[in-house]
């Protein structure tokens, strides 16, 4: 199912959010203009190898910089091709701007980088040997779906199911929709642990990470509520007008 919008209106322009997909794709652009081998080359460097981490030995044999964490930052800003971002940056296009209106564009761009890092990290303990590089924003991505998830509950989402040639839409609660979704990711990366190496291309365990991270995070960066009281009889009216 292909999630092609909500029912929640945002009411302010989703300053964070623009800003967040112009960066990925003006980096997704600067890699198409690199050769083959220079794109791999930048993916080793500036995605995160686990067991760069893992195996400080081997990272240096290899020419790696075992101190070097940057690429927990960087990797979420790299996508290893056009289907790959276009799902992550949609996907932060249709959930983003609401998240965004309940934090302010400052604090959502941290929780979303935040989001991020915890998901690198998480795919690091559970993938320790992995000499692959990850990359993508799916984690982070998956921190702002944990969010939306508990601040729109009651949110409807249009969803495309593709029928051979033919596109099915119809509604779905979200509730509905992210709760499937979490417990797919979480599966697949339990048949990454129980088979090793059979399962890969997809960091499962990266996704659970952002997603319990937006879960649990998203409280300490919403905007605080204004406090309404009821007005008095001389602040409005012809007597609020003489104030």
């Amino acid at each position: 199912m292909i999630p092609i919008q909500d029912t929640v209106a945002s009411r302010n322009p989703p300053l964070a959010v623009y800003v967040l997909i112009g960066l990925n794709v003006l980096v997704f652009s600067l890699e198409l203009s690199l050769p083959q081998g220079e794109r791999e080359r930048l993916f080793y460097l500036l995605g995160i190898v686990p067991a760069r981490y893992s195996h400080p030995q081997w990272a240096q044999w290899v020419g790696f910089r075992a101190d070097d964490y940057w690429p927990f930052l960087t990797s979420m800003f790299l996508h290893g091709g056009w289907m790959h971002i276009i799902g992550n940056m949609w996907t932060l296009w249709i959930f983003g701007d609401n998240v965004e209106d309940r934090m302010g564009p400052v604090r959502f761009a941290v929780f979303y980088l935040l989001c991020g890092l915890i998901a690198g990290v998480v795919h690091w303990f559970t993938n320790p040997d992995s000499v692959l590089p990850t990359v993508g924003a799916s984690g982070a991505v998956a921190g702002v779906l944990g969010a939306y998830l508990v601040l729109f509950p009651h949110a409807q989402l249009v969803v495309m199911f593709p029928i051979v040639f033919y596109p099915l839409f119809f509604e779905v609660p979200a509730v509905l929709y992210f709760v499937f979704w979490a417990l797919s990711q979480l599966f697949s990366g339990i048949l990454t642990l129980a088979s090793p190496g059979e399962i890969g291309g997809v960091a499962w365990w990266a996704h659970v990470g952002g997603f319990s991270a937006g879960l649990v995070l998203h409280p300490l960066f919403l905007r605080p509520r204004r406090v309404i009281r009821r007005w008095q009889p001389d602040e409005y009216g012809v007597e609020g007008a003489w104030m």
